[in-house]
C-alpha cells in the first residue's frame, strides 16, 4: 500500500507583520488546501490567503485543532496548521506530532509531516529593543494551564542563578496575575534590582508597544498575554534605551582600538582564556565559584531536590447508566481513592467527577471497578445520560440503553455529545433538551436530535422519528453519532451541526415538529 497522499504542514509566521513571514512560509500556505488555526492568526494571515478551506478555533482548543488537521490530512487534504512565531517554539509543532503518535503514525509510511520555521517572539522581540540576547539565553512560559507551577519555579530559579538572558512568554492573563510577581521575586534574589528589562507587546503589529525598564520596577508597567518579557543578564546594560547584552568580546579585544595586542594565531591559546575550562583546571573547594560552576549548581537543582510532579486523572464515576445509589461501601471507596489531595465533583450528569493525582491510573481503574462503579471518559466523548426507570420498575428498555453505551458510550467527538434516555413518555429526567434524545413507549422509541439544555435560547430537541423497534433505533443512533463525528467542525455542537448540514442518516432539520398524541406514564 502506497504512502498516504495528505500532508501537514507546521507553520510559523513569525511576529504577524507581512513582511516577516519567510518566503517558505507563504508558498506552503498558498499550496494549502485548508488552513487550521486560531482565530486571532488566521484574522492576521488572510490576507495571504485564496480558496482555501478554513478552520478556525478559538483559546484552549489546540488538540481540537491538531485532530482535525490530522484527521483532514488523513483523507487526502494538504494541511497547513499555523502558529505566530516559530511552530516548534511553544506552537502547535510538538502537539501535532503527539496526536500523530497515539494514531501509530511512522514518517515513513504515514502521512507527510514538514515544519516551517518562522520568527520566534524572543527574536522579533529582541530586535526592538536593541541586542540583549546576544549571550545564553532561555525560554520560559509562565503558563501554569498545562505545566504545574512548581516545575515552572524551579526553572526560573536556575535560569537566575545561572545568569541566563530570560525571555518570559505568556507572563499574565486575566486570571493568571500572581505568577509575574513569584517570578519577580525569584528573579530578585539572583540579580539586582537595576537588571535591564525589555517589555514587547504585539511586536511588529498595528498596536506594537516597546518599553525598557529595570527589574524593580516593571511591574509598574502594562504586562498581559501578548508582552514579551526579556530579563538580562548581570552583564546587560542599556545605551541610548537600547538594551545591549555583551559577548564577551571585551576579555580578549580592545573594541577601541583598530590594532590588537593578541594575533590572530594567539586569540585561542588555553594562556589567552584563563576562565576556560581546561585552562582553569580542578578549582579549589574554597574558591569562589567560577561561572561553570555556578551554571552546573543551577541546573543540577533540577535533579537534587525532588521534581516528580505527578498527573492528574480525570474521569466521570456513576453507580450505573441506570442505577442512582451509590452505597456507603462505594462512597467509602471512592473517598479513599481521591485522598487527602484528589477532588470529587458533583455534576448534574448524574456523575461524579474524580480528579486524583496519581501515576498508576489503572489501579485506580481497578479500585473503583471492584466496588462496583461505572467509569467513564472526560471531555469531548459521547455520554448516556438516562433516568432511574422508576426504581427499576419500568426496565424494559435498559437493554437497549446498554447496547448504545456498549457501541458508542465514551465515544470521541468534536464537542461533548450528550444522549438523554428516558424509559417512558413523561420523560421525567428532561431527555428532550440533550443533544440527542431517545424516549421509550409501548415498545418502541421515539428520537429527537439538536436540543440545547443551557444559555439564553435553549430549545427542546427535533422529534425526527417515532415508533421505532429497538434495532432501528441502535442503528439510527449509531448512525447519527459517528456522521457527527466525521463531519463536523472541531468544537461544532450537535445542535449546530444538525442545522448546518440538515439531515443526518435520513433525519432531515426542520424548524417544527412532528405531532405526536401525548401519552401518560406508564403507557
Amino acid at each position: 500500500m502506497g504512502r498516504p497522499v495528505g500532508k501537514i504542514l507546521l507553520v510559523g509566521f513569525g511576529p504577524g507583520h507581512a513582511e516577516h513571514i519567510t518566503a517558505c512560509a507563504r508558498s506552503a500556505l498558498m499550496e494549502s488546501e485548508v488552513i487550521v488555526g486560531y482565530n486571532t492568526y488566521v484574522d492576521l494571515i488572510r490576507p495571504l490567503l485564496t480558496t482555501q478551506q478554513i478552520v478556525r478555533t478559538g483559546m484552549t482548543e489546540e488538540v481540537s485543532r491538531a485532530q482535525e488537521a490530522v484527521r483532514l490530512a488523513e483523507a487526502g487534504k494538504k494541511v497547513a496548521v499555523i502558529s505566530s512565531g516559530d511552530a516548534g517554539v511553544y506552537g502547535m509543532a510538538g502537539l501535532v506530532y503527539e496526536v500523530l503518535i497515539e494514531k501509530g503514525w511512522h514518517p515513513e509510511t504515514g502521512i507527510g509531516v514538514e515544519v516551517i520555521p518562522g520568527i520566534s517572539a524572543i527574536n522579533s522581540c529582541a530586535s526592538l529593543l536593541g541586542a540583549p540576547v546576544m549571550h545564553d539565553a532561555c525560554t520560559i512560559s509562565l503558563s501554569d494551564h498545562l505545566t504545574p507551577w512548581e516545575v515552572i519555579s524551579k526553572r526560573i530559579e536556575a535560569a537566575a542563578a545561572a545568569d541566563f538572558v530570560i525571555a518570559l512568554y505568556n507572563p499574565r492573563s486575566g486570571r493568571r496575575t500572581k505568577q509575574i510577581i513569584e517570578t519577580q521575586k525569584i528573579l530578585l534574589k539572583y540579580r539586582s534590582p537595576d537588571t535591564p528589562v525589555g517589555l514587547v507587546k504585539s511586536a511588529y503589529r498595528e498596536r506594537q508597544q516597546v518599553v525598557v525598564t529595570t527589574l524593580g520596577r516593571m511591574l509598574d508597567h502594562e504586562i498581559g498575554m501578548l508582552t514579551t518579557v526579556l530579563i538580562g543578564n548581570g552583564s546587560t546594560f542599556v545605551h541610548e534605551g537600547l538594551m545591549i547584552t555583551p559577548r564577551g568580546y571585551q576579555r580578549k579585544y580592545t573594541l577601541d582600538q583598530t590594532v590588537q595586542a593578541l594575533k590572530p594565531h594567539e586569540r585561542l591559546r588555553p594562556e589567552a582564556e584563563p576562565w576556560a575550562l581546561e585552562a582553569a583546571g580542578a578549582p579549589d573547594a574554597a574558591d569562589e565559584m567560577s561561572p561553570v560552576q555556578l551554571a552546573e549548581e543551577a541546573l543540577s537543582m533540577l535533579e537534587r531536590r525532588e521534581t516528580g510532579v505527578a498527573s492528574i486523572f480525570e474521569v466521570a464515576v456513576s453507580a450505573g447508566l441506570a442505577e442512582k445509589k451509590i452505597t456507603p461501601e462505594q462512597m467509602r471507596c471512592l473517598a479513599e481513592v481521591a485522598g487527602a489531595e484528589g477532588e470529587i465533583h458533583y455534576t448534574p450528569d448524574h456523575r461524579l467527577l474524580l480528579k486524583v493525582p496519581t501515576e498508576n491510573p489503572d489501579r485506580v481503574v481497578e479500585q473503583l471497578s471492584a466496588a462496583g462503579l461505572l467509569l467513564e471518559p472526560v471531555g469531548n466523548v459521547v455520554q448516556l445520560k438516562a433516568c432511574d426507570f422508576c426504581d427499576g420498575d419500568k426496565g424494559e428498555s435498559i437493554p437497549q440503553l446498554e447496547e448504545l453505551q456498549k457501541r458508542i458510550g465514551g465515544l470521541g467527538v468534536p464537542k461533548e455529545l450528550k444522549i438523554g434516555f428516558n424509559g417512558c413518555a413523561m420523560a421525567c429526567y428532561g431527555a428532550v433538551t440533550e443533544d440527542i434524545a431517545i424516549v421509550h413507549r409501548r415498545g418502541t422509541y421515539d428520537l429527537f436530535l439538536g436540543g440545547k439544555k443551557i444559555g439564553r435560547n435553549a430549545q427542546v430537541a427535533k422529534r425526527v422519528a417515532e415508533g421505532l423497534t429497538p434495532d432501528e433505533l441502535i442503528a439510527a443512533v449509531e448512525q447519527t453519532v459517528r456522521a457527527y463525528k466525521e463531519q463536523a467542525e472541531p468544537n461544532e455542537r450537535f445542535h449546530k451541526f444538525f442545522k448546518r448540514v440538515e439531515e443526518i442518516g435520513g433525519f432531515r432539520y426542520t424548524e417544527g415538529q412532528i405531532t405526536i398524541e401525548p401519552l401518560a406514564c406508564g403507557d
